[in-house]
């Protein structure tokens, strides 16, 4: 059994320096990112166990641990050891063993199991699992089928610590390594000797950063071309982050430069090299010589060469004259249109490729289903979908026909990557409707156009002044922007609609104006003041725990969402979770910790990957059902269907408590809690407001300073985005 590896670091001054060694009695936290953990080690000598914190890449209960460091008493936790140097062992004694192979790192095995197993073989239990491996089968409980995913999933978790000893050995300590054995199997070692960039490229998880520390211990150069042109495309994808397709060219060598901490002229060099290769791609935008991604600049010239494509000619339906459908599809519904919506049934009638924006209460969902109705009489397949599972359920019950997910709609295949429904296999529709249009990034809309017939019509939906896409581009904003195809924007917000505070003060908000604070009996719009970070805790923990549920009758897990501007600090989406979990679902002994969180039968979670083939995708919520600690399973309830992630498959789930307003997109909730402060003055915009508040469908709540929310709503719209969709479409 290979030893486990860690990471040690440098002293400093300070007290001179102990040794202690013992048996890990439990893992309390560890963070797969860093190797920062949590332990409870049993000392000889010491009755009681004691508390060390360092850092290892991988740790299980069972394990012996030596290590070196200082005692500390913190104010807090108390007396701990802070070990700069920790190394661990397989475990040699019964005890060790036993909660070793129960700490539910091996599926197939857990406490129960564990403790029959040692009972049975003693020491000799490991060697039996690699040597005898059907003498497994003797134990009472352990048939075939288990016995296999014993052998099979010790066999991963020592090639698995193969791969940590070498990462380890090169400056690494992070539990990503079982990504890496997932991507590159038995050759992990040797591919990532080869060219340690090559897993920013592949390995979620693991950025340029990790790689470049990887490098340098292999020996690779800081000047080293290898490097250098790794760097670039690490900058072009450091500003895809922030929604960039590419960057001007000066802007792009500063940022190299400075990220790579080399000259420019090596910098220059290398995107030379960069641009004969094929991997970036030199225009101009705005009469700016750009770089770009080859991938992204490719999609957008595509998306924009379908769409004029897709515009021309008449729609695949028989004429329709508009008044007599208009006043047809009224006796329909019941309900009469205002003059600019029958002015956009009008358009839509006659028009391949259309554009529907506009805030809420404007009468977005009555317009598309009156355009629906009417087509739908002349018999034309018509398809619906939207980018988040959420957003398609809402869908399909304000429409009353089937609705699905974009990457469900195009069949995304797991196996080979990309969709299955493309040019070569078209989608079966002659209408095709894509709801909350404006968070559909360029790789996705690219994706669905190409597989559009091209006789076919195309009606996007969306609300233009929200955020844009969590991805690259402003798909929806540059279509809209460039006067490409026919738009239809609504403005007129519908008496009904009016009535809500919510509706009113998000249309103020996004004109630039103060929303109205005025407390109002009936209303579903608050403010709660609240002058610092801490007193916000208070107050918005006793909102979502207490006076929202008495108040309005909505459960504190299931129907109130808490959206955050941003992950970091005090009010940040992360702190919240572990607050919130711990005042709505405290952890019980039934629990399992994960890649720095802890998961327990109850918890909200959100999956922050796409996961084809279990159907499940990014920003989708669920509640964690059960966890079986024998099979080293977790089961996701996601609005009726289960879904099971290993314990090592839960860096795809984080808590959902809380959650960043960028997540929340597509997605609404009965009711929000918005912490707006000063400490959040990065992200403080006003789309991004906008858009937490438009989230909430029965109450909205805002909880912090009047001066924060000024900054946002006065603040800019939005932060620029390089891209040149709007640019090809114009041409």
């Amino acid at each position: 059994m290979t030893p486990a590896p860690t990471t040690s670091s440098d002293a400093g001054r300070g007290p001179p320096t102990e040794a202690l060694a013992g048996l890990v009695e439990r893992v309390t936290f560890h963070n797969a990112e860093t190797g920062f953990c949590v332990l409870r080690v049993k000392v000889r000598g010491q009755r009681d166990p004691v508390t060390v914190v360092g850092h290892a890449a991988l740790i299980s209960a069972g394990e012996f641990v030596s290590g070196s460091g200082t005692w500390v008493n913190d104010r807090t936790h108390g007396l701990q050891f802070k070990a700069t140097f920790l190394k661990a062992t397989a475990p040699t004694t019964l005890e060790g063993i036993e909660k070793y192979l129960g700490s539910g790192m091996i599926r197939g095995i857990g406490p129960v199991n564990a403790r029959k197993l040692v009972a049975a073989f003693g020491e000799a239990v490991f060697d039996l699992i690699e040597q005898q491996p059907d003498r497994l089968r003797e134990v009472t409980g352990i048939g075939p089928k288990r016995a296999a995913r014993i052998v099979a999933g010790w066999a991963e978790q020592k090639v698995i610590r193969e791969i940590m000893l070498f990462l380890h050995s090169n400056g690494v300590g992070t539990s990503r390594a079982v990504r890496i054995y997932k991507t590159y199997g038995a050759e992990a070692v040797r591919l990532v000797s080869e060219n340690p960039y090559r897993l920013a490229r592949d390995i979620r998880g693991i950025g340029f950063r990790t790689a470049d520390q990887i490098a340098a211990r292999l020996g690779i150069e800081r000047t080293a071309m290898i490097r250098v042109r790794a760097g670039i495309s690490f900058a072009l994808a450091e500003a895809m982050e922030g929604g960039h397709c590419g960057l001007p060219e000066a802007e792009l060598v500063d940022l190299a430069q400075t990220l790579l901490e080399i000259t420019g002229e090596l910098v220059r060099t290398a995107l030379g090299l960069e641009l004969e290769a094929g991997e970036v791609v030199a225009d101009t935008l705005e009469e700016q010589r750009c770089i770009f991604l080859a991938g992204l600049y490719r999609a957008e010239r595509e998306i924009a060469e379908r769409l004029r494509q897709l515009a021309v000619g008449a729609p695949p339906w028989p004429a329709i004259d508009a008044d007599k459908a208009i006043f047809w599809v009224e006796g329909k519904t019941g309900l009469t249109l205002a003059e600019s919506q029958r002015a956009a049934v009008r358009v839509a009638l006659a028009a391949k490729v259309l554009v529907i924006t506009g805030g809420p209460g404007v009468g977005k969902t009555t317009l598309v289903n009156s355009i629906l109705k009417i087509v739908a009489a002349k018999g034309p397949e018509i398809a619906l979908c939207a980018p988040t599972g959420r957003a398609a359920k809402r869908l399909a019950e304000s429409t009353g026909r089937e609705a699905t997910t974009i990457h469900r709609l195009l069949e995304a295949d797991p196996k080979e990557g990309g969709f299955k429904r493309s040019d070569l296999q078209p989608l079966a529709c002659d209408l095709l409707v894509v709801d909350e249009s404006s968070m559909v990034d360029v790789p996705l809309m690219r994706a669905l156009l190409k597989a559009l017939p091209k006789g076919a019509a195309l009606l996007l939906v969306g609300d233009v002044d929200q955020l844009p896409s969590v991805g690259p581009g402003q798909v929806l904003a540059d279509i809209i922007a460039s006067g490409a195809v026919p738009v239809v924007r609504l403005t007129e917000v519908f008496r009904q609609a009016a009535g809500s505070q919510i509706v009113t003060n998000a249309h103020l908000i996004n004109r630039g104006k103060m929303p109205d604070l005025t407390p109002q009996e009936g209303s579903d719009f608050f403010f709660v003041e609240a002058a610092d970070p801490e007193t916000g805790l208070e107050k918005l923990l006793a909102m979502v725990r207490d006076r929202i549920p008495h108040r309005f009758g909505l459960d504190p897990v299931r129907d109130v969402q808490v959206l955050c501007p941003m992950n970091r600090g005090g009010l940040g989406a992360r702190s919240l979770n572990i607050a919130l979990q711990k005042a709505l679902n405290p952890p019980g002994e039934v629990r399992v910790e994960r890649f720095g969180w802890t998961f327990c039968p109850g918890d909200k979670v959100m999956q922050v990957a796409n996961d084809h083939p279990r159907e499940v995708y990014n920003g989708d919520l669920g509640i964690v059902r059960r966890i079986d600690l024998e099979e080293g399973e977790l089961v996701v309830d996601y609005e009726g269907r289960e879904i099971a992630y290993g314990f090592g498959e839960l860096d795809e789930l984080v808590l959902a408590y809380a959650t960043t307003v960028h997540k929340s997109q597509g997605s609404e909730y009965p009711a929000v809690v918005i912490p707006v402060t000063t400490q959040h003055y990065p992200m403080l915009q006003r789309n991004l407001i906008y858009t937490a508040v438009t989230r909430g469908k029965r109450l909205v709540v805002l909880v912090g300073q009047r001066k924060a929310l000024s900054i946002a709503v006065r603040g800019q719209q939005t932060r620029r985005r390089w891209s040149k969709l709007k640019e090809w479409l114009a041409a």
